[in-house]
């Protein structure tokens, strides 16, 4: 049975950085790994975002996977609350709770300091108090981000697909003003925020946190609403079991939705700080037991939206070093075998944010020709010629194509 392994960099797809003579991040880094990867098998450019919808990780990662966003896509909060475990009846709605820092309207902090999960979960336990009922009910996630649920019960939700929202960490240092939820069911979301701010005004959490020179959580950011997705299983549509180790509830929530084992990594923080060796091991340990394993890796996704390029730098060097290079040695001792690295979207650093656009692919092993890429990266990518506008069509050839179209 052939091995897979799929490797996301999310977000490390980028512009020419004047600061780094003109290269991208991905150009600048030392990654002999993925380069490798690249001159012993394909490399091209995939569009995981249509224009239609917007570029979240959440849209990106459904096409990388193999989904026609078009068709599956309901929102972002779904997603992470399938990975909770939360079951949403058909008038149910999870909408997306960030904890963020806004000072004089201005959204200072969409991760409100990297608040820590213990912080977070007591902050949203007073929610529940203060705010929650039989219809709305607070859920703590990871860190900062975190879920409402509204209960529709018999009733359909005042939301729908015109209802919008704006993701927080599209506002880093920008005014908030204009970018409330706005549409059918906004007046409460934009009730429940306002609410949030005199709850933690003097919250002992935020009392603590600025004692110790930390910004504090200053209210809840709703965005990312949508009704319970329906996904065909990945084996029942692709054939093949797989595995998902990632630090991001997003991911895991996908990864629950296809029928996936969802792999807890010890040291795995969804930021720069993460144990990168520790999800390679774990990555090389679960080929043992599934068909396809994927390694999802947020570090490059947060330097961007920090404006880091010395961080994106090394934390593509980390994911090159300690989980492509020894996933694909390993990958190569079952004879035969398959690997596609790929982020899912952009996140310039020019914009701090996640952007529409393509981003460069590589796949090499059993059937997969050499096309003469000298290393990977945007431009090698560019240069192929190897284009899928639709990215979900990517995972057809990864897993069963010899040539690609």
């Amino acid at each position: 049975m052939r091995k897979y392994a799929i490797v996301i960099p999310d977000g490390c797809a980028d512009e020419p950085q004047e600061s780094l003579g003109g290269k991208t991040p991905l150009e600048a880094a030392d990654i002999p790994a993925m380069d490798a990867v690249a001159r012993a098998g394909v490399v091209g450019q995939a569009n995981h975002v249509p224009r239609s919808l917007p570029p979240g990780s959440d849209v990106a990662n459904l096409s990388l996977l193999g989904y026609d966003p078009v068709a599956h896509y309901t929102g972002r909060a779904p997603l992470e609350a399938a990975a909770q475990g939360i079951p949403l009846g058909p008038n149910d709605w999870a909408i997306r709770c960030n904890l963020v820092t806004i000072i004089d309207q201005v959204m200072r902090d969409f991760t409100a300091d990297h608040i820590s999960t213990g912080e977070a979960r007591e902050l949203m336990t007073t929610l529940q108090e203060k705010l929650g009922t039989p219809q709305l009910q607070f859920f703590p996630g990871v860190s900062y981000r975190n879920l409402l649920i509204y209960r529709g019960g018999d009733k359909p939700a005042p939301f729908s697909r015109d209802t919008v929202t704006v993701p927080p960490h599209d506002l880093t240092d920008q005014s908030v003003i204009d970018a409330y939820p706005r549409g059918p069911g906004s007046d409460l979301l934009t009730r429940l925020m306002c609410e949030s701010a005199e709850i933690f005004a003097n919250h002992p959490v935020n009392v603590a946190r600025q004692k110790a020179g930390k910004l504090p959580a200053t209210n809840i950011w709703l965005w990312g609403l949508g009704g319970a997705p329906q996904l065909p299983p990945f084996q029942q549509r692709y054939g093949v079991t797989g595995a998902m180790i990632t630090a991001v509830d997003l991911l895991r929530g996908l990864a629950a939705l296809f029928g996936w084992r969802r792999i807890d990594v010890p040291g795995a923080t969804g930021y720069i700080d993460t144990d990168y060796a520790a999800k390679g091991r774990y990555a090389i340990e679960a080929l043992k037991e599934v068909d396809l394993v994927c390694v999802h890796i947020e570090a490059t996704d947060e330097a961007s939206h920090e404006g880091d390029a010395e961080a994106k730098i090394q934390a593509l060097e980390a994911i090159d070093q300690k989980i492509v290079a020894p996933l694909w040695e390993a990958l190569q001792s079952y004879g035969d075998y398959r690997i596609l690295v790929s982020p899912d979207h952009p996140t310039p650093l020019r914009l701090k944010t996640h952007a529409h656009g393509y981003v460069p692919f590589a796949i090499a092993g059993t059937g997969i020709p050499t096309s003469g890429a000298t290393g990977y990266n945007e431009r090698t990518a560019e240069e192929s010629g190897i284009i899928f506008e639709e990215g979900w069509r990517v995972m057809e050839y990864f897993l069963r194509g010899e040539s690609p179209p």
